[in-house]
């Protein structure tokens, strides 16, 4: 069974960082294809928030967290990562990764949804 398990999510304050991790099982996203988070607050549509290719060689992220959040993956240990930092409370969401069977991320889009399949996210609350 494909599955992503997302960790990292927590409490923080204004300001503050975190990193997200997603975790694939049964399957190797290093041959698999690009892999996405998104984030989704109470109330509101899910929101694209950043993507890797399978090679980590290119990134894309939404205008929101620009120069914030930066994605990375270790295909070794099967892991992508999002370090999230100067955080807001408007971050504050349900972040989950997504994977595309593109090696590049030429279907993400903060508002695109074509992805192959979702874990069940972390939650990140941004709270003073």
């Amino acid at each position: 069974q494909l599955q992503f398990v997302e960790s990292g999510g927590g409490l923080v304050q204004p300001g503050e960082s975190l990193r997200l991790s997603c975790e694939a099982s049964g399957f190797s996203i290093g041959n698999y294809g690009a892999i996405g988070w998104y984030r989704q607050a109470p109330g509101k549509a899910r929101e694209g928030v950043s993507c890797i290719s399978t090679s980590g060689g290119s990134t894309v992220y939404s205008d929101a967290v620009k120069g914030r959040f930066t994605i990375s993956r270790d295909n070794a240990k099967n892991t992508v990562y999002l370090r999230m930092s100067s955080l807001k409370p408007e971050d504050t969401a349900e972040y989950f990764c997504v994977a595309y069977h593109y090696d590049e991320c030429v279907v993400w889009g903060e508002t695109a949804y074509e992805y192959d399949f979702r874990g069940q996210g972390t939650h990140v609350t941004v709270s003073s």
